[in-house]
């Protein structure tokens, strides 16, 4: 139950209806994309403006009550789910775009402005912004920020970080702060870097400014056909060996494409043991060059068929099918678990072989659906949560791929975050003298833990349980730092 000193206080900055307090009202906050970690806040504050923002995060942070910064909701790391003793600041009335500059080729916009709606918006002046996940028609451009999202055009044109030149916020004391600018570089330490993938532990995003790519003047994706999931995951080391860098380069095997097909009907070739789609943009003469290479590339790697796509419908339909995929998997079972790892490229084959292995000893289907082009895997596990112990299976089944990512070389995360999901991985990637520093970071911003408690960072002693992290005689490092 909220505090009524707090709930008194809050009030007198919102209106009535801009602050949820009743059961119906906060339980839709419980989750976000991923249903496994469900909490009900206190209270769901929906301000409009700056200064709303900034009077709630003082009110909370004299009160010492936590805040979850929340946009459209579609993190699948849990990187949003409520703290039970705290409230969810929403974002979602902040969707204006403020200004486009076309001749900078920028656009400064609101936190809850969706990702798509910002390229709908510059494509009068030939502009789009160029990251684009796959819930792009959804997703907000401030939970892109603070996860530092991708897309399938990340390999060639960078995640949000490389498309970010501005971050405006407001920390848990309420102060004002900004991040980057419009110079190209500024002086100090690389603080924009920093707020980008920091998963609202800092601060609470109130402005961004991005950058806008211009539009190619064309496009073409190649669709190739594999009937080996391994041949096809080294064709992706061989198209980037030989030079190419593609403005997309997918894979999906053929549970994936299988189900997206009775979604989408795509047309894709449903007997193929896997699919890469491989997109090159450019100029036309650009285009043809690279294209040429590419089906070269592809046609010694073993592809059984090569399509390119004639004109742009048939382009969108084929990234179509790929955009689809997690909802299509949604049609196959009552539940799924997205895992996002990285990977070394040259590792793809092994670790698509071991998905493959613990698929059978688990008994829960695999679909693979990843930005191969960066190695960044998205494994989607089928479950059904009501069956006694699937759960449980399907998180000891994510938590062997994450591990494999790790031993291969690679991350426990790739674009989703760490929230609440990855903890335990964090705790296999790093050292405890690292996870120090995190938590120092941390401290920095948020001395008393209260922006989005309990994630990114696990718990020193969590580490220490796990016997994954370095003690040091028989206490834990720095006692004095918040638990978060």
């Amino acid at each position: 139950m909220l505090d009524p000193v707090v709930h008194a206080q809050l009030a007198a900055i919102l209106p009535p209806e801009a602050l949820l307090t009743a059961a119906e009202d906060t339980k839709p906050y419980e989750c976000d994309g991923l249903t496994l970690f469900r909490e009900v806040p206190v209270a769901v504050v929906l301000p409009e403006t700056e200064a709303q923002v900034v009077a709630i995060l003082k009110a909370c942070h004299v009160a010492r009550l936590p805040v979850v910064a929340r946009g459209a909701g579609t993190s699948l790391s849990g990187g949003s789910t409520p703290d039970r003793n705290g409230i969810v600041l929403s974002l979602a009335k902040f969707r204006r775009i403020i200004a486009i500059d076309a001749l900078a080729r920028t656009a400064v916009v609101q936190p809850g402005v969706r990702n798509l709606a910002i390229s709908e918006a510059a494509a009068a002046w030939g502009l789009y912004y160029a990251p684009d996940p796959s819930s792009q028609i959804a997703c907000s451009i401030g939970g892109n920020v603070a996860e530092n999202a991708g897309g399938v055009h990340c390999l060639k044109y960078g995640l949000t970080v490389h498309n970010v030149r501005r971050v405006r916020g407001v920390l848990i004391t309420g102060d004002v702060v900004e991040f980057g600018g419009d110079a190209l570089d500024s002086a100090g330490y690389d603080l924009l870097a920093l707020i980008n993938g920091s998963e609202g532990l800092l601060a609470v995003i109130t402005e961004i400014t991005v950058k806008l790519t211009p539009k190619p003047l064309l496009a073409q994706v190649a669709l190739a056909a594999f009937a080996d999931v391994e041949a096809a995951g080294a064709a992706v080391g061989a198209i980037i060996g030989a030079g190419i860098i593609p403005a997309g380069l997918e894979m999906m095997d053929q549970a994936a494409t299988r189900a997206v097909e009775q979604f989408v009907h795509a047309n894709y070739p449903l007997d193929a043991a896997a699919v890469l789609l491989v997109e090159s943009d450019g100029t036309p003469e650009e285009v043809a060059a690279e294209m040429a290479e590419i089906r070269r590339v592809l046609t010694a790697s073993g592809a059984t068929e090569i399509r390119v796509s004639k004109d742009e419908p048939q382009r969108l339909l084929y990234w179509s099918g790929r955009k689809a995929a997690f909802p299509a998997m949604g049609r196959l079972s009552p539940d799924y678990y997205c895992i996002d790892g990285t990977i070394p490229r040259k590792a793809l084959p092994r670790v698509l072989r071991a998905i493959a292995a613990w698929s059978e000893e688990f008994g829960l289907p695999c679909a693979n659906v990843f930005h191969a082009g960066d190695g960044n895997l998205h494994p989607l596990i089928l479950f059904d949560a009501n069956i006694p112990g699937q759960s449980e299976k399907t998180m000891e089944f994510g938590d062997r791929i994450l591990e494999l990512c790790i031993e291969v070389g690679g991350t426990i995360t790739g674009e989703h975050g760490v929230g609440l999901e990855k903890l335990n991985g964090m705790c296999a990637q790093f050292e405890a003298a690292e996870l120090e520093r995190f938590h120092g970071v941390k401290a920095a911003f948020d001395p008393m833990g209260l922006l989005n408690p309990g994630k990114a960072i696990p718990l020193l002693q969590r580490c220490a349980e796990m016997g994954r992290m370095h003690v040091h005689h028989g206490a834990l490092p720095h006692p004095d730092l918040p638990r978060f």
